[in-house]
């Protein structure tokens, strides 16, 4: 009596529990959903320069270019990545894309050819997107870029080079002459005393650097070169920021989820999803702006004769964004390498977008002296992008700028002013770079894959939704259907947080399938074993379910251990394994144990006799041993029916 009157109780599940497993359920479903809509071709337009707008007058400009050729296309929208419009078929995609390319030039716009969901737009306002696929699933181009270790260290001498020029004028150090010859810096001298001044005062500043006497006579020199330590952190500094100036640009570009990796000790892999012009990939690679600061020419008579096409040695002309025209002198006084970090902002009085700079102590300093000494004076801002240079703002300087703070303002709209804080942040490369290796993988190999592997996936479902049916009757009926919440809602969670799915991913899938089901089995199993040694059937399944607790979760968190250390450690398709992997057991674990329990509340639970429960054949034990058991304490009866 005792057993039936608790087993009523834990049967039932409360309103809420119902409540939970209904919103998960339909939220799973919805998040699912938008992955059977197919997707279709579609073309991208980006500007290649950051002062170049993407907006609904560009839109409007391109359909009048697509209706003047008699190309059809589908929707069209504007986003923070440029233009997407939809096209009907492959062949309106190619025939659009040249017609837009010639229309809108190669120096101002990128076309490219992509693939868009046909998700509709209600969804995707609710986040409700499909998996991003990767490059074996969706197609793409893949390049591995060799990067040149030698031109780290010779742009690492350019910036010793600036540095020891100003160590040795602000130590007032007489010297001849400073210049750059490969990767070490030589410093010229008339007499030996101004050389060891240099060398003692250079070796307090810069430890890193090793320096060696040459010369005789009145041509001392002085040469500095990098110690072997500071060569090798130069160059791994290279790539790592060379991967972050590539992701900083392919991510900003809108490519679905871009893989971006070290490969080697001086290779760099880069993998764009559903991108299919290779020549429109390689421009987006090259896409890298850096800061520079230059002096303006204000000499009397300099801008009118550079205006008749003479302009001065050591000078360039450029215009600024209205227009006017700027006299440049070449000399760089700041790189954007000296650049800590760069956000948009608005200044305090007029609300205008500024960007804010923060620059490192050495950048500071130069600063700070620069305008110390060029009060009254314009200084110009400019922009370094594809080897086009572009005066952003040529302010007067009113006064000695010093603490590293510096404040750029100008005719830019919301929109630029976050491009340009987002292009000093990637900076230029750290070293040039070179394609070693570039390939195309079609979109019907992808699809051939995706095929396999929805094809496996299925074929387990089903292969073992009938063994449990078969085995364990109604229960293996409500094994199954949980089986069904579990890849439901693994899927909607891919979805929600638009994970990449790859090959490993769909074998992941196929791996959390099984572990979902194995902790079915052990409910099934306990229940089994409950109605074996004579307990109700009420009984037996609270009993099971609260005894095959721990189990379950003392495997699944061993499983998820093992999944976040192949997430820490491991790398591309490892961690892409790991990430459906954990992900899988956290919803395995709500499926089978919550959903399931659910389940068989709503089946059995409001059956206060309950006779019997389908759960295929159950091996009872001679009655003998029955009674035995039942006359024994309660923990004597359970050690006894565990230990069989």
């Amino acid at each position: 009596m005792r057993w039936k009157k608790r087993a009523s109780i834990m049967n039932r599940y409360p309103l809420w529990k119902y409540l939970i497993i209904i919103v998960a359920v339909a939220l799973g479903a919805l998040y699912t959903v938008p992955n059977f809509f197919p997707e279709v071709p579609a073309i991208q337009i980006s500007s290649i320069k950051a002062t170049i707008k993407v907006d609904n007058a560009l839109l409007t400009r391109v359909q009048g270019i697509l209706k003047n050729a008699n190309i059809e296309y589908g929707d069209s929208v504007v986003d923070s990545v440029g233009i997407k419009i939809k096209m009907p078929n492959n062949d309106a995609q190619m025939h659009g894309r040249d017609v837009l390319q010639a229309a809108l030039g190669d120096d101002d716009y990128t076309v490219a050819l992509n693939m868009l969901s046909s998700t509709p737009a209600w969804m995707e306002h609710i986040n409700a997107k499909p998996m991003a696929l990767g490059l074996d699933l969706r197609g793409g181009v893949h390049f591995l870029l060799q990067v040149d270790m030698k031109g780290a260290l010779d742009k690492a001498a350019d910036r010793y080079s600036t540095d020891l020029r100003t160590l040795m004028r602000d130590k007032k150090i007489q010297n001849r002459g400073i210049l750059r010859e490969g990767s070490s810096v030589v410093l010229r001298f008339r007499d030996a005393a101004a050389r060891d001044t240099a060398r003692d005062q250079i070796g307090r500043s810069n430890p890193e650097l090793q320096l060696t006497p040459r010369g005789e006579g009145d041509d001392l020199q002085l040469v500095a070169s990098l110690n072997p330590s500071k060569q090798k952190e130069i160059q791994d500094n290279a790539v790592t920021q060379n991967m972050a100036t590539l992701r900083n640009r392919v991510n900003e570009l809108g490519v679905a989820e871009p893989i971006v990796q070290q490969a080697g000790a001086d290779r760099i892999v880069v993998q764009l999803p559903g991108v299919q012009d290779a020549a429109a990939a390689r421009r987006v690679i090259g896409r890298t702006a850096t800061l520079e600061i230059r002096m303006v020419n204000e000499e009397p008579g300099v801008l009118e004769t550079a205006l008749r096409g003479q302009v001065p040695f050591d000078n360039d002309l450029f215009r600024d964004r209205d227009g006017r025209p700027v006299v440049v002198k070449r000399q760089v006084v700041l790189t954007g390498d000296r650049i800590n970090d760069a956000q948009p902002g608005f200044t305090q009085d007029t609300s205008q977008p500024t960007v804010n700079v923060n620059l490192d102590s050495v950048g500071a300093r130069i600063f700070r002296d620069v305008t110390r000494e060029n009060v009254g004076k314009r200084m110009a801002v400019m922009l370094i992008e594809r080897n086009k240079a572009e005066v952003i703002t040529a302010p007067v300087i009113r006064e000695e700028i010093g603490g590293g703070r510096v404040q750029i303002s100008g005719a830019m709209t919301t929109r630029e002013a976050n491009e340009v804080a987002l292009l000093m942040r990637a900076g230029a490369l750290a070293a040039p770079m070179e394609i070693v290796e570039e390939r195309t993988v079609g979109p019907s190999l992808g699809e051939e894959h995706i095929k396999r592997g929805f094809h496996s996936v299925l074929g387990g479902f089903i292969v073992l939704a009938l063994f449990i049916c078969s085995y364990y009757m109604v229960m293996g009926l409500v094994s199954a259907t949980a089986l069904t919440v579990n890849l439901v809602l693994l899927i909607a969670l891919l979805s929600a947080l638009q994970a990449t799915l790859t090959l490993p991913g769909i074998a992941a899938i196929a791996l959390t399938l099984g572990i979902s089901i194995d902790a079915n089995v052990l409910i099934n199993e306990r229940i089994r074993e409950e109605l074996r040694w004579g307990a109700s059937p009420h009984t037996a399944i609270a009993s099971g379910y609260e005894r095959a607790w721990s189990t379950i979760l003392d495997s699944n968190v061993t499983n998820l251990i093992a999944g976040i250390a192949l997430f820490m450690l491991g790398s591309g398709p490892v961690r892409g394994f790991a990430v459906v992997h954990c992900l899988g057991i956290m919803t395995s674990m709500f499926s089978a144990v919550f959903v399931s329990r659910g389940l068989v509340s709503v089946i059995y639970g409001h059956r206060k006799r309950l006779e019997k429960i389908s759960i295929g054949q159950v091996w009872k034990p001679p009655v003998e041993t029955l009674a035995a058991n039942f006359a024994a304490p309660d923990g004597a009866r359970t050690h006894k029916a565990e230990a069989k």
